[in-house]
């Protein structure tokens, strides 16, 4: 039988349990107001056939629909931490990182569901390649489409292509969608800059030699400056096909009604500036943090000029957003005083 203890560790209750075998893997879900979709990603989890073998610890950062107490009552062989305040992804899953006591930590997202032999895949490839400090698996919209799960490290041309839509109307381009190796078709382990932190496996002997997440970001970003930090230690990372997962996308972000999202309606927008201001100046210095932020700033004045003069269609509605995007970049980059300063949390 196992024994359930309790006890109080900063603002969160941890509730964890007495162990008589080590996990080789701890799997770590940050929750946002995610209670049902938390619920599906779960009872697929303990499906995936690790059983001893796997840890799990669910990190809830305050939510208000109780997706906390659904976790207690109804997986009481997870490990749950409780906050009393939303933390942010960074700072949630390095209280995970701290008690893991497996050899690889798998990231997972609430709204991602694993396939059968995505983690045993997994951690397969990372047995395999010892030069590997993390990788992340093939991702898949509830459709059957392939989501960009392989990626470069962004630069402001990246941005730019973005902007200007030519990455997303040549998708398959290996220059015009290079940041997302547009010519690529997943179906081979491929080493590459970064991968989203939707499922991804991280050894943890890396993360004791390089550090867990840095908790200046709150939310974005993290895993693309985890990853730039693995590559500069010497470590290599790693896509693969065989690691499958359903992830519905954004899930967290949309709970926030107060917030204005980008045009995937996936991410919040000015906390997406704010990560990536701090990101680029950390990196890179202050010249690519202005460029990166001056692209979007110029980009959004021409969009709200060219409605303003010559305006089509819905207008009125374009250069709302223009104008609306453009105070946002301003404003955050105010708030991180040019990428040197992270907001107190919960942003």
């Amino acid at each position: 039988m196992r024994r359930v203890t309790y006890r109080r560790e900063g603002n969160s209750n941890i509730i964890s349990m007495s162990k008589t075998l080590e996990p080789m893997v701890t799997v770590v879900i940050v929750s946002f107001n995610t209670r049902e979709i938390l619920a599906n990603c779960l009872d697929a989890l303990f499906k995936s056939g690790m059983g001893r073998e796997m840890e799990v610890f669910v990190v809830d950062n305050d939510s208000r629909d109780q997706s906390a107490e659904m976790v207690a009552e109804r997986f009481p062989e997870a490990r749950l931490i409780a906050n009393r305040q939303n933390l942010g992804f960074a700072a949630a899953n390095n209280q995970a990182f701290r008690q893991a006591s497996g050899e690889y930590i798998v990231l997972l997202n609430p709204d991602a569901y694993v396939g059968p032999s995505s983690i045993p895949n997994a951690v397969r490839f990372m047995n395999e390649h010892p030069e590997c400090g993390l990788c992340g698996g093939k991702i898949i919209s509830p459709e059957g489409r392939l989501e960009p799960s392989a990626r470069r490290f962004p630069s402001p041309l990246t941005k730019l292509l973005t902007l200007s839509g030519l990455r997303a109307k040549f998708p398959k381009s290996r220059w015009l969608n290079w940041h997302e190796f547009g010519d690529f078709a997943h179906d081979r382990p491929m080493e590459v800059d970064w991968v989203p932190g939707t499922f991804t496996i991280v050894r943890k002997a890396m993360l004791d030699k390089i550090g867990p997440f840095d908790e200046r970001f709150f939310i974005y970003y993290e895993e693309t400056d985890l990853c730039l930090r693995a590559k500069k230690a010497g470590w290599k990372v790693f896509f693969i096909p065989n690691a499958e997962v359903m992830h519905i996308g954004g899930a967290s972000s949309k709970t926030r009604k107060d917030k204005t999202f980008d045009s995937a309606a996936s991410q919040v927008l000015s906390f997406r500036m704010r990560s990536e201001w701090l990101y680029y100046r950390k990196n890179y210095g202050i010249a690519t943090m202005l460029a990166s932020a001056g692209i979007e700033l110029l980009w959004f004045s021409m969009r709200y000029l060219k409605n303003l003069l010559i305006p089509t269609g819905d207008a009125a509605r374009k250069k709302e957003m223009a104008r609306s995007t453009i105070s946002q970049v301003t404003r955050s980059v105010a708030d991180t005083r040019f990428g040197k300063f992270s907001p107190p949390i919960p942003w």
